[in-house]
């Protein structure tokens, strides 16, 4: 009977932590989404949500997991488009674009890997600076195909990085 008593004190413990947890997520995207129009509320819930860490996360700790999804995204998006470069029957007016994209993706993870260091050490004024240029990244890249006029193949994981950036600075100014 003991036993069975803690179980299920355990059981609720952990099932009220994960229904803060996954409140607090809502919450924290419905006030980015409100004050940022470059950030999507469904977007913002299920990029946090997809991260083990945010079942048990508290505000803090939602911004680090906010800028490391942002270096996951922006490593990965570098890794394509060194992929795509790699192809030799790539139109010639997308070939330059892609070369400044992989730079500024390139430039962006160590800046990235700086805002981490500074948010841990809550130094929001200059992750807040990192995490911004981040954004100027995403959207240079992007802007890149469009004064070319050539479609851009990194659309969809601009407008991730762009949004996830944006999510990260959020929570930044709200612990700031």
């Amino acid at each position: 009977m003991n036993s069975r008593l803690s179980y299920l004190s355990a059981l609720l413990l952990f099932t009220f932590h994960g229904l803060t947890a996954t409140n607090l997520i809502q919450e924290t995207c419905k006030k980015c989404a409100q004050r940022d129009p470059n950030i999507g509320y469904k977007f913002c819930v299920s990029s946090l949500e997809a991260s083990p860490e945010s079942r048990c996360a508290n505000l803090g700790e939602l911004g680090i997991i906010s800028i490391k999804l942002t270096r996951r995204n922006i490593t990965s998006t570098r890794h394509y488009v060194k992929e795509l470069l790699k192809n030799k029957r790539l139109d010639p007016n997308i070939r330059p674009c892609l070369n400044d994209c992989l730079d500024l993706y390139s430039d962006a993870i160590p800046t990235l890997k700086q805002a981490i260091q500074d948010y841990k050490s809550k130094h929001y004024e200059d992750a807040n600076i990192e995490v911004s240029s981040v954004i100027d990244a995403s959207t240079t890249c992007e802007q890149g195909f469009k004064e070319r006029a050539v479609t851009s193949p990194l659309t969809g994981r601009n407008n991730d990085a762009l949004q996830l950036s944006a999510i990260a600075l959020s929570i930044i100014n709200m612990l700031h």
